[in-house]
């Protein structure tokens, strides 16, 4: 078995940018989980910008990598980083079989899978990056970034408040316009206010407004007005709170500006004391994907926290990748159990979350789903208090037992005796009809508060997911 070496990291970087960012993965707490086979096969698990840990597999005699992250650059940063951890000896790989996911990529690879190694040159070395991380420590130019980094949230302050002043003439323009209208010219309206919240830097408020239209007209048409005056009014109570900011708890303070469109970052998530955190044994109860107005791939996996008594019973990963690269869904599988920490981004509603630590990998199940002992109205009494607390709200996951699906016409509604009726998102009518035969069901979902969107149910006849 060739070994790995810095000559050989070295000759395949692609750049000296790649080498300088896989310096910075040398910190083997970065990387919650460093393993091999004992063949020449390593792999690992590194935190990235994104909710969900890269996965990275490399293999020693041929320098062969593969990573799930969206770079285009080959070999990644954390391919290199992963072979100079093994290069160096700084760190411990454990000996162990080969999980699903590493196993799949040695059965797909060929030799053509990677790059040939690029011929070595002289604008690219350990050595230099190495110089640059010590460089980088000059407290004079951190303070020189701290002050530009205050003078530029002052000006998105000042944007920002402009575009909500935008905003609510825009909002009373279309309300004293009538909303019955709304939805039949709602796609070149809700552009125009949006390239507006482009520009006041309120980036999350544009992404609201570019997919409303497509929400719209997913619903029949004569509920299309009723879901324009509800998220109209979301946009409006946003907004207010906004300019309120000083009144607000510090974790409604907090959601709201991300509502806006400020950015918490994976690092400064990690180190607030105060953000939530659940442990548990967790399962993936859906995979989900969605192409943005933007051009980024929006990719969601879902969690189930098994055993639950107190805090979050969901949590979402969410990860942004250009739609241009290859990777578009999640690394986790559905139904997988994972043993791990979440930590909670702060909201009176917690729900996004990033892994702070994994004490079990992602390992594959053939066992049901255990939902939550309770049937759909006690489910939707969670929805009405995370409602509550958080009147933006969106779509909210609720779980339930003992339910079922019935028709009419071509409408799907789940309910339980004589409780209440959700109906269930258009869009599912064919691949959730099948549901109507069973007499109950157990169930994991999305609900708006107009329709239902059904991720995952375990019946008597086996598992039914979305697709």
């Amino acid at each position: 078995m060739a070994a790995l070496s810095l000559d050989k990291i070295e000759a395949i970087a692609p750049d000296q940018a790649s080498l300088s960012a896989a310096r910075k993965l040398l910190k083997p707490g970065l990387w919650s989980r460093l393993a091999g086979d004992g063949a020449g096969l390593l792999w690992g698990e590194c935190q990235g910008s994104g909710a969900t840990p890269y996965r990275v597999t490399i293999s020693e005699p041929d320098t062969g990598y593969k990573c799930t992250c969206p770079s285009r650059k080959f070999p990644c940063k954390h391919a290199l980083g992963l072979m100079w951890l093994r290069a160096e000896g700084k760190a411990a790989f454990e000996t162990s079989a080969a999980p699903e996911w590493v196993l799949d990529w040695v059965r797909r690879r060929r030799p053509a899978d990677n790059k040939e190694p690029a011929e070595p040159s002289g604008d690219k070395s350990i050595a230099l990056a190495s110089r640059e991380e010590a460089a980088e420590a000059d407290p004079k130019a951190e303070a020189r970034t701290a002050a530009a980094r205050e003078r530029t949230r002052k000006d998105r302050e000042e944007a920002i408040a402009a575009g909500l002043d935008d905003l609510d003439h825009w909002i009373t323009d279309q309300v004293e316009a009538g909303l019955a209208g709304f939805p039949a010219q709602a796609g070149k309206a809700c552009h125009v206010i949006a390239q507006r919240m482009v520009d006041a830097k309120a980036a999350s408020l544009a992404s609201r407004l570019e997919i409303l239209p497509p929400r719209l007209y997913a619903l029949a048409e004569p509920a299309r007005p009723q879901m324009a005056v509800r998220e109209l009014g979301q946009l409006h109570v946003i907004a207010q709170a906004y300019r309120r900011q000083e009144k607000l708890s510090a974790d409604l303070l907090e959601d709201v500006r991300r509502a806006v469109g400020w950015i918490v970052t994976r690092e400064a998530l990690l180190s607030d004391e105060a953000a939530m955190r659940a442990s548990g044994s967790w399962r993936v109860v859906a995979t989900l994907s969605e192409v943005q107005p933007d051009r980024l791939r929006r990719v969601e996996t879902w969690f189930l926290r098994e055993a639950w008594q107190e805090g979050p019973q969901f949590a979402v990963l969410v990860d942004f990748v250009p739609v241009a690269t290859s990777v578009g869904r999640s690394p986790y599988l559905l139904g997988e159990r994972l043993g791990a920490t979440f930590v909670f981004y702060r909201s009176p509603a917690p729900l996004r979350a990033v892994i702070a630590t994994i004490r079990s990998p992602a390992q594959e199940s053939s066992d049901a789903v255990e939902f939550p002992d309770q049937g759909l109205a006690e489910a939707l009494r969670g929805y009405h208090r995370a409602l509550a607390a958080k009147p933006w709200i969106g779509a909210w996951p609720i779980a339930f037992r003992r339910a079922r699906v019935r028709r009419s016409g071509e409408q799907l509604f789940v309910c339980a005796g004589d409780g209440p009726v959700l109906p269930v998102a258009g869009s599912q009518f064919s691949s959730a009809l099948p549901l109507v035969a069973l007499q109950s069901m157990d169930a994991a979902g999305l609900w708006d508060g107009t329709q239902f969107q059904i991720l995952v149910a375990e019946t008597a006849l086996g598992r039914w997911a979305a697709e």
